[in-house]
């Protein structure tokens, strides 16, 4: 090491033995008297008349008794009525004119109603437009909360489902976190400051955002509010790949909260209307009607497993299965080949039928998905069926397996004269099932 070095580093271990010597001086410059300690006790343990007392003998003698003093832990006598669940207590400091600080933050942290009513009417009384809130005025140094934490996103936290409601009811809104690759100037700004802190802070505001009751609150749609969010959070964990383990986690839990909407459905007329609505279609579905599923697709698109294998949903789309086919799914494995075949052997009839009277009863039994799988199935067999025939010449193998010695001489002549001849048996069959199963798709569409 050079001899500048050295002086660099002699200067600086200086200049941080001044800092140093500087909080000492500051700390034992804030030194708790005998009667703020005592004031500190008495608010822990909810005295509020002692408490009271102090004040009022105390209230034109700051040196003696300050009602801002914090103990050893930086509580205030305001924060440990919170703590307490003392409402008495925090009235009777707000009078006195106790500084709030981030007292609210610590009232949602609690979970105490009260007190973040109180709190908050006396931020709406207290405010001046322009000047920054009570917790957004509080040193860095000795806030227990981030600057990042606001009273809505604190609340989200905490999922507490009144509390986000009273706020919400007051205004309090929740922006959209920038996105990861945004280069704006606060962003830049924000990062070149302190990166950890800047991804920090978009993680505490998802974290809000996929609060259960803040989505339930907020969104008009949370159904669709939770698969947008699920998937963006998939997008977060594969860019920020240090905190991949913190947005997998959000994600599940958007995943849960959707899911868990699909549990208070109480009858297939409710999960019907939940899973046929289309946010983005102006025509509602009515029962009755074809279902289109849309919330379903949505779910698919989004790649929403849980969802999509909640067993209400899977109950639902086995009924949509086998709808024209009561019992299906209660027979033994020899009753269902048994009905399958039967669907099999007239499918020709089914089709004929629908072609020709497709709203009649059994052209509407035609459109059932089952029935429709069943009856493309052992079309697609039978053209199979026939292609394997003709390629085979099956027609020549009979005649020439009957015997009969005319007819095989009729074969020996078509073979003669196999070129430029007309198609055969099979062939003209493949030509008219082809042409009929145009017409059958036609028809369908």
């Amino acid at each position: 090491m050079n001899r500048g070095s050295r002086e660099e580093l002699l200067g600086s271990s200086q200049e941080a033995l001044r800092n140093s010597q500087h909080d000492l001086r500051t700390f034992n410059e804030r030194a708790l008297t005998r009667e703020e300690k005592t004031y500190l006790l008495h608010a822990d343990r909810g005295d509020y008349a002692t408490v009271k007392r102090l004040i009022e003998q105390y209230s034109n003698n700051t040196d003696v008794l300050d009602i801002n003093c914090v103990d050893p832990l930086n509580r205030s006598a305001l924060i440990a009525a919170i703590e307490n669940e003392n409402i008495e207590l925090i009235k009777l400091l707000l009078d006195s004119g106790i500084m709030v600080k981030d007292a609210l933050l610590h009232a949602i942290k609690e979970e105490y109603v009260e007190a973040v009513e109180l709190l908050l009417q006396w931020e709406e009384d207290h405010h001046v437009p322009g000047d920054p809130y009570s917790w957004e005025s509080v040193d860095p140094s000795a806030a227990t909360f981030t600057p990042d934490i606001t009273p809505l996103i604190l609340a989200a936290h905490r999922n507490h489902y009144e509390i986000l409601k009273i706020l919400l009811d007051r205004g309090a809104t929740l922006p959209i976190p920038h996105d990861v690759k945004c280069g704006c100037d606060e962003c830049v700004k924000s990062s070149q400051e302190d990166s950890l802190r800047h991804s920090q802070a978009r993680i505490n505001a998802y974290r809000a955002l996929t609060s259960p009751s803040l989505i339930a609150l907020s969104s008009a749609d949370p159904l669709l509010t939770a698969f947008q969010l699920s998937w963006e959070l998939n997008r977060l964990s594969r860019m920020e790949t240090e905190f991949r383990v913190e947005y997998k986690a959000l994600r599940q839990q958007c995943q849960e909260f959707a899911t868990s909407l699909l549990d208070h459905t109480r009858t297939s007329n409710e999960l019907e209307i939940m899973l046929n609505y289309n946010p983005w279609d102006t025509d509602s579905w009515e029962p009755g009607e074809r279902q289109t599923l849309g919330r379903l697709k949505l779910a698919i698109k989004y790649k929403q497993k849980m969802f999509v294998a909640h067993p209400n949903v899977q109950q639902l789309l086995g009924a949509i299965w086998y709808e024209g086919l009561p019992g299906f799914k209660r027979k033994n494995i020899v009753g269902q080949c048994v009905q399958v075949a039967k669907l099999g052997v007239m499918f020709p009839v089914y089709c004929t039928i629908y072609m020709l009277a497709p709203n009649s009863e059994y052209g509407r039994f035609m459109k059932k998905p089952f029935v429709k799988f069943i009856c493309h199935s052992s079309s697609y067999m039978l053209f199979l069926m026939l292609l394997s025939l003709a390629s085979q010449r099956a027609e020549y193998l009979v005649l020439e397996w009957s015997g009969i010695r005319w007819l095989q001489e009729l074969v020996e002549h078509w073979k003669e004269h196999e070129r430029g001849s007309l198609p055969g048996l099979i062939e003209f069959t493949v030509i008219i099932y082809i042409a009929s199963n145009l017409d059958l798709l036609a028809c369908f569409l």
